[in-house]
């Protein structure tokens, strides 16, 4: 067994990655891909729903639950107790993610790409953090860079 193998198998709590009113489903596919790769324990959706993509070439659905969520407040009602949620958005007030430490226990949430997560939804999130960039990444790009940083970092402590 690999090094990264042994991580997985033997990491500390659990996350999961979703995507607030996606633009395409493609992103879907995508992040489905990466969150089975870096070890998400499940993804959601909320308020769209995911269709098989080419982009899923893993078949990621054999391997990590799906969610959908018609509404943001069924979504918030079920997160996990004693979960962080963490918004992924470039705000004023957000935290580069260079020196973010991620809860051993989080559900990231990123925004649409064209309009991002609205302030109601951000004023509900424990932590705020961006990636700095010039300009805004594909929505599932950032939640791929996002898991690999939870990845990279965990595996120092």
């Amino acid at each position: 067994m690999t090094q990264y193998q042994k991580s997985v198998v033997n990491k500390r709590g659990y996350f999961g990655i979703g995507i607030y009113h996606t633009k395409t489903k493609t992103n879907i596919g995508t992040l489905w891909r990466s969150a089975k790769i870096f070890g998400a324990s499940f993804i959601f959706t909320i308020g769209k729903r995911y269709k098989s993509q080419s982009s899923d070439t893993i078949r990621a659905p054999r391997h990590i639950p799906l969610f959908h969520y018609s509404a943001f407040d069924d979504f918030y009602k079920g997160i996990p107790y004693n979960c962080k949620l963490i918004g992924i958005e470039q705000t004023e007030n957000s935290k580069n993610i260079v020196n973010f430490v991620h809860p051993e226990r989080a559900v990231y949430l990123l925004g649409a790409e064209d309009y991002g997560l609205p302030p109601t939804i951000l004023d509900k999130c424990q932590s705020v953090i961006h990636i700095e960039t010039p300009l805004c990444l594909n929505v599932s790009v950032a939640g791929s860079i996002i898991l690999f940083d939870r990845q990279t970092k965990n595996r120092r402590r």
